[in-house]
């Protein structure tokens, strides 16, 4: 198992995650610890994330719990426009009418006019499955939408601002965040998921946009940081920077070369996903008692399906450009 779990106390609905920085169980799936979102501090609070619609309640009700009203949110940043992370975008500007929604300019658009993005999200879980899974996506109206390219700073008032760093590779549309007061980067995705009461890291490479190389590049930039510690949105804090950095760039170098050996013998998805399992299944805790239960959480944020695909296609792409 990676030891680098930070233990939180259970059925917390917030905890610190650093100084002046709360995360927000968000509670996605009816799980806990599982997705989190983060309220940092300062004359214009800020939220991290949003999770997907039918996470706002839960988000709200964390929000008022730490005396955050309906008029005192003045930011919204997202890390990427995925329904995990920003499904419920709309319904949190509705219920913070105050607040500026920041995302990256590739993922604007969508947030405005999320048309393609349900559609593209039907295609893989159906239209009764994405509304059970997910809940209704709303539009943000554009007037509050402010795009963030890489190096853009938010000013939360004082001298407290969050820079964003471009870190595509999970996703185009991708950016980090780093926080002035403290030091720490939120990562979104870009290292993939990392459950802190199991302790394992494991890469998150969906389709359509996974790329290794940039992946890779993005996390050796979050390293460059020295960052004093990495907030998650799955799930919270960890102050193991380094080992943790070498661990995501080992993984998404390892799951690669498992799928591209599998591509050698067979096309078939299904096989391709068991190949995955079987030469990732060290990766896991080892007690088999323990490890349904801890599988089936991971499979519900980075499944091995939804990773064969993305680094198949990855792979594909990249033979079909001669690299």
């Amino acid at each position: 198992m990676d030891a680098v779990a930070a233990r939180l106390p259970p059925m917390a609905r917030t905890f610190e995650a650093a100084p002046g920085i709360t995360a927000i169980d968000t509670r996605m799936f009816s799980r806990e610890n599982v997705t989190s979102a983060y309220l940092v501090d300062g004359p214009e609070p800020a939220l991290i994330e949003t999770g997907s619609t039918l996470c706002v309640n839960e988000i709200g009700q964390g929000l008022e719990e730490l005396g955050v009203g309906p008029g005192d949110l003045a930011h919204i940043v997202v890390t990427h426009i995925h329904l995990d992370h920003a499904g419920g975008a709309g319904a949190m500007a509705s219920r913070f009418p105050s607040a500026t929604v920041w995302v990256h300019e590739r993922g604007a658009p969508h947030l405005a006019d999320p048309t393609k993005l349900i559609a593209s999200a039907e295609r893989i879980y159906g239209v009764d499955g994405l509304r059970e899974l997910f809940g209704a996506v709303e539009p943000v109206p554009e007037e509050r939408i402010r795009a963030l390219t890489d190096g853009d700073v938010i000013s939360l008032g004082g001298d407290r601002t969050l820079t964003a760093l471009y870190t595509p590779g999970h996703a185009g549309h991708h950016v980090c965040l780093a926080d002035s007061a403290t030091g720490g980067v939120f990562v979104g995705d870009a290292f993939g998921v990392f459950l802190p009461d199991v302790g394992v890291l494991r890469p998150a490479t969906p389709p359509p946009e996974f790329d290794l190389e940039q992946a890779i590049a993005s996390i050796r930039r979050v390293r460059e940081r020295r960052p004093s510690r990495i907030l998650f949105s799955h799930f919270g804090p960890s102050s193991a920077v380094e080992e943790l950095c070498g661990l995501a760039v080992a993984r998404l170098e390892h799951w690669t070369d498992v799928v591209r050996t599998a591509l050698e013998r067979t096309e078939d998805l299904d096989e391709i996903v068991a190949i995955l399992r079987e030469g990732t299944v060290g990766e896991l805790i080892p007690d088999p008692s323990e490890r349904s239960d801890v599988e089936e959480r991971y499979e519900l944020l980075t499944s091995y399906e939804m990773n064969a695909l993305g680094i198949t296609r990855y792979l594909q792409k990249r033979e079909e450009r001669g690299g």
